[in-house]
């Protein structure tokens, strides 16, 4: 009975989270309360497991305090104005020059934060060129996607997957920004041949667009040079962790304060920048999956596919990128690397006497990361990416994001399975 009323919870939850039928906080923590009330999961394991995904949420909050002051400079829109007068409003220049600044923004930022703030300039910049706004948007979309793969704090995915993992910030450096680099690459080369090889811009408005101001952007140089220095100590206490074992959370927070601190900015105003919801989400999302172990569920699947693998290692590495990618684009990507999470754990003791089982994360991270392009409810980048492209006058439905991000994602998760059996396998 409590399986069925467990599944049930879960499936609800996700079924309000996917139609938006409501908020995607409340329904986690909605369904955690659930699964709580009817004694699927009691007050201790839920302290613990809230206990046990601080390092997560402590870093986010540091990581958001410090995206949200930078926000405030107009940096992001400056940059995309600069990249338009660099490329002299050239459509396939722009485009690749765009989103490799999505992607490269998203690998070490929120790319939540980098997608709201990139597509709405995209979009502008493509309507004063007289472009259809969509495969710029969308390119931007998969790139922040893929982006926020290179690294551990590039997704929450990541940041998930590296917790369960014990996996370092340079282990995914070294491990899955290969992979996007090769995933850029197939991306902008379909968006090409596909969407931008046909599109021309006349020299008129070439000129209009070079008459842009783009210093006229930028609100505060004194926060963005003080941002920029914290932002960038940050990174290299990221990197260098291993050394001084401090741990991430310290550290994003150590920036976050002070940086807030050294702007002189008010506490209340500071914490206002915070995503709450999003970190209620998170909370939510844990309960849920720790109900979920509780009940067999994940044991289950990992039993089943150390059956479908029958014991071959290689079988089950790509099993769990497809199966992961599918899961991504059904019930979006932190939920997926929530719950696979867990899965991998009961796979890895039947092949940790034979093989390296790392690679196991790492196909869990390009089923997440990848997958989630598939759907516009893969990531949260989607959701707010369309919602973003809807009020600057780009409407994109579930379909056409779908034949969209479907195609590409799919290339990409066959690459990822040709570096994944030439890398590790």
């Amino acid at each position: 009975m409590l399986l069925v009323l467990g599944i049930l919870i879960f499936v609800v939850v996700f079924y309000c989270i996917i139609t938006e039928k409501v908020p995607s906080a409340y329904a986690t923590m909605l369904g955690a309360l659930a699964m709580a009330f009817s004694g699927i999961v009691n007050e201790e394991e839920i302290l613990e497991t809230i206990h046990s995904r601080l390092e997560i949420l402590l870093l986010l909050i540091g990581m958001m305090i410090i995206v949200s002051l930078i926000s405030e400079t107009g940096v992001f829109q400056w940059f995309a104005i600069k990249v338009v007068k660099v490329v002299r409003g050239d459509p396939l220049k722009l485009l690749i020059l765009l989103s490799l600044v999505t992607a490269g923004c998203s690998a070490f930022l929120d790319n939540v934060t980098t997608i709201l703030l990139m597509a709405p300039v995209s979009i502008l910049l493509a309507k004063q060129l007289k472009l259809d706004p969509f495969p710029f948007v969308m390119t931007e979309v998969l790139s922040s996607d893929i982006g926020g793969m290179a690294t551990l704090i590039g997704d929450p995915t990541q940041l998930i997957i590296g917790s369960e993992g014990k996996l370092s910030f340079n282990e995914f450096l070294f491990n899955t920004a290969p992979m996007t680099i090769i995933a850029l690459t197939i991306l902008l080369t379909v968006v090409y041949f596909t969407n931008i090889r046909k599109m021309e811009v006349p020299n008129r408005l070439r000129a209009q667009i070079m008459e842009l101001e783009s210093d006229r952007i930028l609100k505060d140089k004194k926060l963005l040079k003080q941002s920029m220095i914290i932002l960038s100590a940050v990174i290299i206490g990221f990197v260098l962790n291993n050394f001084v074992n401090k741990g991430l959370s310290v550290i994003s927070l150590t920036g976050g304060i002070f940086l807030a601190f050294l702007t002189e900015r008010e506490p209340k105003k500071i914490f206002g920048g915070v995503e709450w919801d999003t970190l209620f989400f998170f909370i939510g999302l844990f309960i849920m999956i720790k109900g979920i172990e509780n009940l067999g569920v994940i044991q289950f699947i990992g039993d089943k596919i150390i059956e479908i693998s029958t014991g071959n290692f290689k079988v089950a590495s790509i099993s769990i990128m497809w199966l992961s990618s599918i899961f991504t684009s059904i019930f979006g990507n932190v939920a997926n690397a929530a719950t696979f999470s867990k899965i991998i754990k009961t796979v890895i003791p039947g092949f940790q006497s034979i093989a390296d089982t790392k690679v196991f994360w790492w196909a869990l991270s390009f089923g997440s990361c990848l997958g989630g392009s598939i759907t516009m409810i893969g990531s949260a980048t989607n959701v707010v990416a369309v919602s973003a492209s809807a009020k600057a006058g780009c409407k994109i439905d579930f379909m056409k994001f779908f034949k969209f991000g479907s195609r590409i994602a799919i290339l990409n998760l066959i690459a990822a399975t040709v570096y994944i059996y030439m890398r590790y396998l």
